[in-house]
């Protein structure tokens, strides 16, 4: 989320490619609809460190918060992190196809941006870890996705459609499986102030789709985490009168439910809760019943195969999908004016000390029992801990999985 709360305009920059931003992007075909891995090591322990982080621009991060950043991530050791607003280009020259998974470098600049994140992910901690990316066309969220070298992903994609080959527009999902979870780092769309197509309808359609993915990828354990662009409740944020009220230009949205910051809409809120609760076959024909999607599913077969599957082998009411679970919530039931929000206001103007909770960490249900810790690592109206971004690093611990669990 921006501080003000404004798109980051267009650089005229989108181009050309060249070679990936580290040498273990070898391992992963472009050409296929997949980045398959191989699954050497397979002896060793799954990941159980995760970090999460919307950097504000990678770039500006390795140009001048670098030496603290990486002394966090020495000191915390994560096993993957997972980076939202990379902000830089995807590569192909100018008129032709880009390319998201490598970085731009077919102009003096972008080469000399290229090689300064090459240099920063060459040094430790970071030369540890293998890197995907998933980029726009211009200098615009994208995301990265730094795995360490010792845990082999099964396949890595870049859609909520699990096609290797397609990446989402402006690179704002990497889904890693593993053999016992799905890992998804996501950068929502922000809501934006006002009902149109690159507003309210564009976050609608998002928080329908993640259902979906929620839904039809129910058969392995999810950890899904990044800048969700949601404040779930009151709690989450700050000052709920505040941003309850906010406007932009005075614009009142036709329903009252889109009223309000960009991220503590009502409406935003009920759909969060919706993605992460429990469904059965009867909450979902009524989910896709209010929300007038039932003649879209008799139109679309693969959303009608989805309900087909679901009618066939379970009866109405029987929970088929497990709830998900707020990782950070679930630890830290009480406000924390102090530590418990992921996103600050700038330091100057009305939103100094206006913060939100808008990074996550959510788990399905099987999870929750592993969950170690799950802590936000910056604090203060004045930014500690967050090296140079608007929004802190948020960290995620499981135990190791027990027997019982596997069963």
């Amino acid at each position: 989320m921006k501080r003000f709360f404004k798109p980051v305009e267009k650089d005229g920059s989108s181009k050309k490619a060249n070679v990936s931003a580290s040498s273990p992007f070898s391992s992963v075909n472009d050409g296929e609809e997949t980045a398959e891995i191989s699954s050497e090591n397979g002896d060793k322990k799954e990941p159980l460190k995760f970090l999460t982080w919307n950097a504000n621009s990678f770039l500006l991060r390795a140009k001048n918060d670098w030496p603290e950043f990486s002394k966090f991530v020495e000191n915390l050791d994560p096993d993957i992190i997972a980076i939202q607003e990379v902000r830089m280009p995807a590569a192909g020259s100018k008129g032709t196809p880009k390319n998201p998974r490598e970085l731009k470098d077919d102009t003096s600049s972008s080469r000399e941006e290229k090689q300064v994140m090459m240099r920063a992910l060459s040094s430790p901690p970071f030369r540890n870890y293998a890197v995907w990316w998933s980029l726009s066309d211009f200098k615009y969220a994208g995301t990265a996705l730094l795995i360490k070298k010792c845990f082999k992903p099964q396949k890595v994609s870049f859609s909520l459609d699990r096609t290797g080959s397609k990446h989402e527009p402006e690179g704002r999902v990497i889904l890693a499986e593993f053999e016992s979870f799905r890992f998804l780092n996501t950068y929502v769309p922000n809501n934006g102030w006002k009902d149109e197509e690159t507003s309210f309808h564009r976050r609608r359609k998002w928080d329908k789709r993640m259902l979906e993915f929620v839904l039809q990828n129910s058969d392995k354990p999810l950890i899904w985490c990044g800048d969700l662009n949601v404040s779930h409740e009151a709690i989450d944020v700050s000052h709920p009168e505040f941003f309850s009220a906010a406007k932009l230009n005075g614009y009142v949205p036709p329903n009252k439910e889109d009223s309000g910051q960009p991220g503590f809409t009502l409406s935003e809120r009920k759909r969060f809760g919706a993605i992460l609760k429990d469904w059965s076959v009867s909450s979902y024909l009524e989910f896709i019943f209010l929300s007038g999607e039932l003649q879209n599913m008799l139109t679309h077969n693969s959303k009608f195969s989805l309900l087909s599957k679901v009618l066939k082998n379970c009866s109405v009411g029987v929970q088929v999908w497990g709830k998900l679970v707020d990782a950070y919530r679930h630890l830290h039931k009480e406000k924390d004016m102090e530590r418990g929000f992921s996103w600050s206001g700038h330091p100057v103007g009305k939103y100094r000390g206006k913060r939100m909770r808008i990074d996550y960490f959510i788990v399905s249900e099987k999870l929750k029992d592993r969950i170690v810790s799950c802590e936000m690592h910056g604090q203060g109206i004045e930014l500690d801990g967050f090296y140079g971004s608007d929004h802190c690093p948020l960290s995620l611990e499981l135990s190791a999985k027990s027997c019982e669990s596997e069963t």
